[in-house]
């Protein structure tokens, strides 16, 4: 209750110090430096100053919403829109509304095409979910009555490989819910496994454009092609590997009773899966051979599955009649039962839900920052980090400043910096800005889901005890990066 009255109290100060400000008038000319004639610096000015305790205020309760059960996307989406206010108002009092107007009109064109290629990897991942195809890998995981150090590994490993082309969020909790039932009962193995899975799913991310929203905005960006992440694949698989081979000498080597738990996917689950690959090779040869932003591949991939989508409703009897007939001849009343519950297939609500609200987060930390970066903060960050320290241990630190506040934000105010930086340089950020979430449970969407699927057993606490051992591949990862791909730096 006291951290409630806290952030509520503290922002409506906040808000009624930016009503105040606005309604007041600052003089014009207390923000009247310009670089070059085209913008203004406003670091120095009290409407700066203001933007900047917004965003931290913004931030600070999307950091709290486990406890203030209050969706992350809220807080940024009205930081977005007081930031970009102030920064309307300013210009216009100085004559010079079209460049703020253009400079928002860039950022929102950054956020669409950002936007639609996440919302067509989503649409995948969930007509994949309704095909029953990642229940069906459950089951088989479930049934196989392997030991719990096997299912570590074979967790971890899934993980790791899935998540470079689903996200790492679902695939974590997928492969959560296969220790949850292998392992019931095994406290210490539910909470090492689902450390490994966190780990594994976040290093699995760092090797693939499509792996993360960190490095989906840097290939878009066009500062490394699509070939040149799989340069990460040996230092993501040792930051994964290394902590998972010291955990795992802590587990049993106990076999627990197997359950037999027969899935069937629907029909046309195997050739969705073979959509998604073809839809990703269109968005990568969109943006390879024909120079267009790979989002024209990803919406020519979204016309196929409803194509596919199309072809499924018109022969939906006629699959459903072969397939009873089917498990009639097996007389299989589980797959009778299941059956009689499916229904045709629907593209559009597969679209709806897609995670919307991370959709609008994003909308809010791309504008938010943009709105900073616009002001002239980011200008001062990036002299403070990449002139002052090497760039070596500036990409270092944003691994470790990943850990406490989101990834998206902090890989995003690098891109809005630019820094000067050679291919090796913007893989390592590329790197520890996707691993170094895996130090806390707080530090990546996998580890936050997984601490509310595993509830009171994988708990922040329980991650932090293992950290140092995390952070043994997250150095790992880093010097073998360097060692690799000396050439690149």
């Amino acid at each position: 209750m006291k951290l409630q009255r806290w952030f509520r109290n503290s922002g409506v100060a906040l808000l009624s110090l930016c009503c105040v400000a606005i309604l007041s008038g600052f003089s014009p000319a207390v923000w009247a430096m310009t670089e070059g004639g085209e913008r203004l610096d406003l670091t120095a000015a009290t409407v700066g100053y203001i933007a900047v305790c917004v965003f931290v205020l913004a931030y600070l309760l999307v950091m709290a919403e486990e406890t203030l059960h209050l969706r992350k996307s809220k807080p940024v989406l009205v930081a977005a829109g007081i930031i970009w206010g102030m920064i309307g108002f300013v210009y216009v009092q100085n004559g010079m509304s079209e460049v703020s107007e253009t400079a928002f009109k860039h950022n929102l064109l950054e956020y669409a095409e950002l936007l639609l290629f996440l919302l067509v990897a989503m649409t995948y991942i969930n007509a994949m979910e309704e095909r029953n195809l990642f229940d069906a890998i459950r089951g088989w995981l479930v049934g196989r009555g392997f030991s719990l150090r096997t299912v570590f590994w074979l967790t971890g490993f899934m993980a790791f490989f899935i998540s470079p082309v689903a996200d790492n969020l679902t695939t974590a909790l997928l492969m959560c819910a296969v220790v949850m039932k292998v392992g019931a009962g095994q406290r210490k193995f539910i909470t090492l496994a689902c450390i490994n899975i966190v780990v594994a799913a976040n290093a699995g991310g760092t090797f693939s454009p499509f792996g993360d929203i960190t490095t989906l905005m840097v290939w878009q960006k066009g500062l490394v092609h699509f070939a040149d992440f799989f340069y990460l694949f040996i230092p993501a698989l040792v930051n994964f590997a290394l902590p998972a081979a010291i955990m795992s000498i802590f587990i049993p080597h106990y076999v627990p009773q197997p359950e037999k738990e027969q899935v069937y996917t629907k029909p046309g689950a195997k050739r969705i899966v073979a959509l998604f690959l073809l839809t990703i090779a269109t968005a990568v040869c969109a943006h390879s051979f024909l120079g267009m932003p790979p989002v024209l591949g990803m919406m020519t991939g979204l016309g196929f599955l409803q194509f596919f989508g199309y072809y499924l409703r018109k022969t939906f009897d006629r699959s459903v009649a072969r397939e009873r007939a089917k498990a009639e001849l097996r007389q299989d009343e589980q797959r009778l039962l299941q059956l009689g519950s499916v229904v045709p297939f629907d593209v559009f609500s597969r679209i709806s839900r897609a995670e919307w609200d991370t959709l609008l987060f994003f909308y809010g930390v791309v504008l938010c920052v943009g709105g900073l970066g616009f002001m002239g903060y980011l200008s001062l960050v990036s002299e403070a980090l990449y002139s002052n320290w090497d760039a070596t241990y500036a990409n270092v630190a944003i691994g470790l400043l990943s850990s406490v506040v989101d990834n998206i934000p902090v890989m995003f105010a690098v891109l809005t910096m630019n820094p000067e930086m050679a291919l090796g340089q913007w893989l390592l950020v590329t790197l520890t800005a996707g691993v170094g979430g895996s130090l806390l449970s707080i530090g990546s969407a996998a580890g936050v889901a997984l601490m509310g699927q595993a509830r009171g057993i994988y708990t922040f606490g329980a991650h932090l005890r293992w950290t140092p051992v995390i952070a043994l591949g997250y150095v790992a990862s880093i010097l073998v990066h360097m060692w690799l791909n000396a050439a690149m730096f």
